[in-house]
């Protein structure tokens, strides 16, 4: 009868979320945790000899540091090891396993690169090691590549501790789940154990784990899963609720109750800073077969609507859609984004001598407009002859000159207004009302990113035209408690603390250059830009 085992990746894959910074107290409530519940086996995070670090992080500069720091003392029913990204660690360098040790290595690798792993895996089987291997991204295999890997595993690593399916991208339904399980179980050496390791995009971990369960097999089985489903993204399958199916439905006697005491004093904590777990861009990723980190990139941009980060996806060449490129991604957003072009130069001057000579009050989508000392004092601003004022993305009912749109959704309602807008291509080529479209790559600055905002765009615009006199309002600066920013509910996306800042930051440095072109910027409400 086959054997059925649980590994928990909680230090590993759920280290994607906070930069593998548990911090020693941390990681030892963990382990302890995780022991007690009877886990099989323990992934402890990464080795890498690059970015790994001694203490603290479950990235580690190599195995030794793990038996040092980490691996205090061991469970000698439970299975210690850790994962290395193929080309991310020297495995000359390990040392000889001991009993106090690690014991095992779970070698990740592309599809271009499974031919390479034989040495690997060679040398850390000579090392004393268990290793297991881990195809990523199981489905981009052909049937014809994925029986070519099987092939050079029976013949060259039949000695692996496991052979496992990969649902990197979180991507694979049921049937995906029948015929690469067929094409393994039947081909695969039967003393070779098989692996499953999910992302939970779909929300399929659970069901596409009950059905390898099902498979009808009778080789042994190891399934993946972390506590609460920590795990980069939209996570993983939990371990409580694994756990809980063994127990109920295939003999096994885990206890729950040491996961929860966990959860409740040390996961929960993570999870109040660091967010996983199931959102729509993570569902756009998988149902486009890419890497999550494109649907993060886009969505997190809040420039596009939801539907458009789904259209962005779906144009992401194949070649690209296995690891994240940034460049590539900035590009074809800018692409994507500048796709509609116009002749914006009558535009520009019709603005030019409209504004000449005259002041301009930017009044930004900030919380501090609506405050009523502000209010009065945007008023003065509004009733004065010399000024011209422009709202950006604002959807509050105040008397300004002109609308500034660069986000699709107050677009309709800005139009809608009868107030005389000005909008970036990307948005619409115009042709109703009182409506002047900006080409959209001639204003957004393209450095270490595109900044693309409103802000971005009327800066550039101003400068341009020979504006001398800015004054600005709502310009708060963003911060990580999303009812902090923005004065409609509409505008608010969720921020990190490091997103945040780093806006913060850009806007700061932006407004900055802008002064020392000679322009007179200044703020009439608080900010953090200041």
């Amino acid at each position: 009868m086959k054997t059925i085992r649980v590994l928990d990746v909680t230090l590993r894959d759920g280290g994607c979320v906070n930069d593998f910074n548990f911090g020693e107290v941390y990681i030892e409530k963990i382990i302890t945790a995780l022991e007690a519940s009877g886990v099989d086996i323990i992934e402890l995070g990464y080795i890498d000899d690059v970015k790994g670090s001694e203490t603290g992080r479950t990235k580690y500069i190599d195995e030794q540091v793990i038996t040092k720091h980490v691996l205090k003392h061991k469970r000698p029913d439970t299975s210690y090891v850790v994962m290395m990204d193929y080309g991310t660690f020297d495995v000359n360098k390990l040392q000889p396993r001991t009993v106090d040790s690690i014991d095992g290595i779970r070698i990740a690798f592309h599809k271009k690169n499974m031919k390479d792993i034989v040495r690997v895996a060679k040398i850390i089987k000579e090392k004393g090691y268990d290793y297991y291997l881990q195809p990523m991204i199981t489905l981009r295999y052909s049937d014809y590549e994925l029986l070519d890997l099987i092939t050079l595993v029976n013949n060259e690593l039949s000695d692996a501790s496991a052979f496992y399916i990969v649902d990197s991208f979180g991507e694979m339904r049921l049937n995906d789940m029948e015929r690469i399980m067929n094409l393994v179980d039947h081909n695969l050496n039967p003393v070779i154990t098989l692996g499953f390791h999910s992302h939970n995009n779909l929300q399929m971990s659970y069901s596409n784990s009950v059905a390898l369960l099902q498979f009808p097999t009778t080789r042994n089985i190891i399934l993946d899963s972390s506590i609460m489903g920590m795990g980069k993204g939209a996570g993983n399958l939990n371990t409580e609720l694994l756990l809980e199916h063994l127990s109920k439905f295939y003999g096994k006697n885990y206890k729950i109750s040491p996961l929860l005491e966990v959860i409740d004093k040390v996961i929960n904590q993570i999870h109040s800073e660091f967010y996983w777990g199931y959102a729509v861009e993570y569902y756009l990723s998988a149902i486009n077969h890419c890497s999550p980190s494109y649907a993060s990139h886009f969505y997190n941009k809040h420039m596009l609507p939801i539907d458009q980060v789904n259209e962005l996806l779906s144009m992401i060449e194949e070649e690209k859609k296995v690891s994240f490129d940034k460049n590539y991604a900035e590009l074809l957003y800018r692409q994507y984004n500048a796709s509609k072009i116009v002749d914006d130069k009558n535009v520009v001057e019709e603005l030019r001598q409209e504004l000449a000579g005259k002041k301009v009050i930017l009044i930004a989508p900030g919380k501090s407009i609506i405050e009523n000392k502000n209010k009065k004092i945007i008023e003065t601003y509004l009733q004065a002859e010399d000024v011209i004022s422009i709202g950006l993305n604002l959807t509050l009912d105040i008397n300004v000159d002109y609308l500034l749109i660069t986000r699709k959704e107050v677009y309709e309602m800005a139009v809608l207004s009868g107030k005389k807008v000005i909008v970036s291509s990307s948005v619409s080529k115009g042709g109703r009302g009182k409506v002047k479209v900006l080409n959209y790559s001639n204003w957004i600055e393209v450095n270490d990113g595109t900044h693309d905002s409103s802000s971005v765009i009327a800066f550039n615009l101003l400068m341009a035209i020979g504006v001398k006199d800015i004054i600005l309002a709502g310009f708060d600066g963003f911060s990580s408690d999303i009812n902090m920013n923005y004065s409609d509910p509409i505008l608010r996306r969720p921020l990190t603390s490091e997103q945040a800042e780093y806006r913060n930051n850009y806007y700061k440095k932006f407004i900055r250059k802008v002064k020392n072109n000679g322009i007179n910027v200044n703020f009439i409400t608080e900010s953090k830009y200041e």
